[in-house]
């Protein structure tokens, strides 16, 4: 099918998403303090007055950097496998290779916004939306052991949901990966051994 959209139109979204990908690259090279209008119009090779075109401040730029990366990264192919998955143990293996797919490439930008994100607003912005849709990942997964009937005793749905957020560890991937030199593939397995023997049991729903 022919794209609809207008020549102006194309070069519109061509600019923007050098733009964010121009953010990006400041974000991972030199930290969120690297990221200003200016230098993000510089490294996509438009004019500053372009770059405020298309956002109107550094807050909607870094706004926009969310689904830029989530979209680019392919996080809602990668998440979709996970519910897709037949049962809720199954799922919690999907979910070990979704962190082993997908946040070894977010590594660098998640430090950055670690880094400042108590005293800039709009890491702090960035880093409160990251959260709440992993928070809202990691409730499906507590919520499906739950319903299905094997949630492992001494967990509630909450304390699941917790305890599988504080597991997408930037430290812990990057530590393993890096440090301990574990492969990808080995940092899936070992996930899923660790998330299988702590948040399911034997119980099944009568």
């Amino acid at each position: 099918m022919a794209s609809t959209l207008t020549p102006a139109n194309a070069r519109s979204r061509r600019t923007r998403e050098a733009l964010l990908a121009a953010s990006r690259e400041l974000l991972e090279e030199g930290g969120f303090e690297a990221l200003t209008m200016t230098r993000a119009a510089q490294r996509a090779g438009i004019t500053r007055r372009a770059a405020y075109l298309h956002f109107g401040s550094r807050a909607s730029l870094v706004d926009a950097l969310f689904d830029h990366i989530a979209e680019s990264e392919g996080l809602a192919d990668s998440v979709a496998r996970v519910f897709a998955a037949p049962d809720a143990a199954s799922a919690l293996d999907e979910w070990a290779h979704h962190l082993a797919r997908y946040h070894p490439r977010l590594i660098a930008v998640n430090r950055a916004i670690e880094r400042v994100h108590k005293a800039d607003p709009d890491a702090a912005a960035h880093r409160r939306r990251v959260i709440a849709a992993q928070l809202d990942n990691c409730r499906r997964l507590a919520r499906r052991l739950a319903d299905e009937g094997i949630l492992a005793p001494g967990w509630t749905v909450q304390t699941a949901t917790d305890m599988l957020w504080a597991l997408i560890s930037t430290d812990m991937i990057d530590g393993l990966l890096t440090e301990r030199r574990w492969s990808r593939k080995r940092l899936a397995t070992q996930l899923s051994l660790l998330l299988r023997s702590t948040f399911t049991s034997d119980r099944r729903p009568d």
